[in-house]
């Protein structure tokens, strides 16, 4: 079985939690690589902007260039250049001929055991998941101290932050706009990969991932524009994974339309 896993690495300010959590991300990704080796093949591979070219580890595979944001699609109050899911996902398709595709946010850590499991829950049939991460504390905040975050159990999280399906799979996915680094990303995919898939499972409840604590900060108020655009987007593609007869009936999918049903009319 070949895997290959992208993420989208950014530069950021002092002030962003990301300066801490995507080192910490990078050297997850490549210690749970190792741990795999001889059992399958992971390839790790980023999405980004040229700008933030620079930050790739040398030991990811840099697709091309994002060309595309959210800035492109509508006027914002506070400008954030958060790139489309469609593009990244195109970039993953373009760049990698492996059986399984991971997609993960920039900030979420894997544990050492994390591919080799992903892979025995594939082999159990299933060919599309969602694993919820598990929040720890902010106390370690180096990658020297991996092995100190992987001994804390931390608390479930309703989040959807870790996506896997089958490549073949890709093309019929139905994206729209939505960007990354917002509310209702999580939803889009996990819509997809429902709609898409012959088996699918959500987990709420695996020690696979984890976030260094839980701050929210797309729901800031200065950032409730994009917030709003992103819904917008996720309505239209309830619309048209309907109009395709596609709609999933996994019960995590029917509870959230049973509950937004006004909103997606």
């Amino acid at each position: 079985m070949k895997i290959a896993h992208i993420i989208n690495p950014v530069i950021v300010s002092a002030a962003s939690d990301l300066l801490i959590a995507q080192p910490i991300t990078f050297a997850s990704m490549g210690a749970a690589r190792d741990a795999a080796a001889g059992e399958l093949e992971v390839e790790l591979l980023t999405a980004q902007f040229a700008e933030d070219r620079p930050l790739v580890p040398r030991d990811f595979i840099a697709t091309a260039d994002l060309d595309r944001s959210i800035l492109d699609f509508g006027s914002f109050g506070k400008r954030r250049k958060l790139p489309l899911i469609a593009d990244i996902l195109d970039r993953l398709q373009a760049a990698s001929q492996a059986d399984y595709y991971i997609y993960t946010n920039v900030d979420i850590a894997v544990m050492p055991y994390f591919y080799r499991a992903v892979a025995r829950l594939l082999q159990s049939g299933l060919d599309a998941l969602v694993i919820n991460r598990r929040t720890i504390s902010t106390l370690h905040t180096s990658p020297e101290q991996l092995d100190l975050m992987y001994a804390e159990l931390g608390e479930s999280h309703p989040g959807r932050d870790c996506f896997v399906w089958r490549r073949q799979a890709t093309p019929h996915f139905v994206c729209g706009h939505t960007c990354i680094g917002t509310g209702g990303i999580g939803r889009v995919l996990q819509l997809n990969l429902a709609a898409t898939a012959q088996r699918f499972h959500e987990y709420g409840d695996l020690h696979l991932t984890f976030h260094l604590g839980d701050e929210r900060r797309w729901t800031d108020p200065d950032q409730q524009d994009i917030a709003a655009f992103n819904w917008s987007e996720l309505v239209a593609v309830v619309r048209t994974l309907r109009e395709r007869g596609t709609m999933s009936n996994h019960p995590s999918v029917t509870g959230f339309l049973e509950r937004r049903a006004a909103d997606l009319a």
